[in-house]
């Protein structure tokens, strides 16, 4: 079949996937996915010249700072991003924004992530400016097509979005008049995880249940029914809690008992039996550090693990292992590739495994903190640039056909 060629609704958008153009801004997955790898690359390298060399990245705005939001604005927003353009057309029926729409939204994330590297060259208030400006944009968008498409059980997405929005302006207001942004990095973290907890309750059996089916197996995963809807919500009072008192005794006991819910609802998806697709394996890895995370919030409450070992359980394990698997399997799905990982993929994914226990381990072991946190940095690093050495041309130069 041929490629289908923009449509442009009475006052709205341009979409479709057209041969005429760049493919590399025919779907919302490729420049984000491929902008996400590279920033997540430069981040770390970045980040790790700072702590052994001293670089004045970040200028006034603080080294320290500027990792931390580029960590949980810039790369997780791009495979948001990414994620949902490809999602929500599959949801609501509605071609996908594409062409200049995505370039000009591309645009507005990029200069969010060169402005600050160095906000002092332009004043840190305009810098700052300047990236708050990407989400709450990425918001309307996908507003449009919720609400055009009349799907208003995805709404939800949007108050996530809304969350992460205020997030990263709260982070930015807390870092320039020297307030802390604890509780604006657990929002935002919080925001990520209950995505996963919706989006990830979605596709991991469903996918699963397909892989087992193929191969003609008859016991599958548990689909969605009350059980879930009740992990979820629990799941969403711990995170809540945790956002706004992270130090109550309450916390500690509901995220306990979430962590217990999520762990038996992943249980219920049989991921031991999906053990030799590791495109598909993964994923129930990655939502394992869900339960995982929730626990370490328990213990964080009973003073036995540290704070920053509680945050990066849940960013480097649940979120940023989520999102290299999705972004690994839209990619081969959407640019025509089998559904199966590569031996560079599995590699990818061993290396971020490993990045996401040795960088708690350094909170556990502070005389070899340094050491822990130069191997779980280029444990990430090697993790994503494996990601753009293969993926990279299948983003940039394969145009599915539709």
């Amino acid at each position: 079949m041929t490629m289908r060629q923009p449509t442009r609704p009475a006052g709205g958008i341009p979409r479709g996937l057209s041969r005429t153009g760049s493919v590399f801004f025919s779907y919302g997955f490729r420049p984000f996915f491929l902008g996400a790898a590279i920033v997540a690359v430069g981040v770390m390298f970045l980040w790790i010249l700072a702590l052994t060399q001293g670089l004045a990245v970040g200028g006034s705005y603080g080294a320290s700072a500027w990792h931390a939001h580029e960590m949980l604005f810039g790369f997780a927003s791009a495979v948001v991003t990414g994620f949902l353009l490809t999602a929500v057309p599959n949801w609501t029926g509605r071609l996908p924004v594409s062409g200049p729409p995505l370039m000009a939204l591309f645009g507005l994330w990029l200069a969010g992530r060169i402005v600050l590297i160095d906000p002092d060259l332009l004043t840190v208030d305009i810098a700052v400016t300047i990236d708050s400006l990407f989400l709450p944009a990425f918001l309307l968008v996908c507003a449009r097509e919720i609400i055009a498409g009349r799907k208003w059980k995805e709404l939800k997405v949007l108050a996530i979005l809304a969350l992460l929005s205020l997030a990263n302006i709260g982070f930015h207001v807390g870092t320039l008049t020297g307030e802390t942004t604890g509780i604006v990095q657990r929002l935002a973290v919080s925001a990520y995880i209950v995505l996963i907890m919706i989006v990830g309750g979605r596709i991991i059996p469903s996918f699963s249940r397909n892989w087992l089916n193929q191969k003609g197996q008859t016991r599958f995963p548990v689909p969605y029914n009350r059980f879930d809807a009740i992990a979820i919500i629990a799941g969403v009072m711990a995170l809540g809690s945790w956002t706004l008192i992270p130090q109550d005794r309450l916390t500690g006991g509901v995220a306990l008992v979430a962590g217990g819910l999520h762990a038996a609802r992943l249980l219920r998806w049989r991921g031991h039996a999906v053990f030799a697709e590791k495109l598909l394996f993964v994923l129930h890895t990655a939502y394992a550090f869900v339960p995982l995370g929730l626990f370490t919030v328990a213990l964080g409450q009973w003073q036995q693990l540290a704070p920053n070992a509680v945050l990066h359980v849940m960013t480097v394990g649940a979120i940023s292992m989520m999102m290299l698997a999705v972004m690994t399997r839209a990619t081969r799905g959407h640019t025509g590739r089998v559904l199966t990982a590569s031996k560079i993929t599995t590699a990818s994914y061993v290396a971020l495994l490993f990045a996401a226990l040795l960088r708690p381990a350094a909170d556990f072991l502070p005389a070899q903190g340094l050491e822990l946190y130069a191997a779980a940095g280029l444990c990430w690093m090697l993790a994503f640039g494996l990601f753009i050495f293969e993926y990279g041309p299948m983003l940039t130069r394969v145009r599915r056909v539709v």
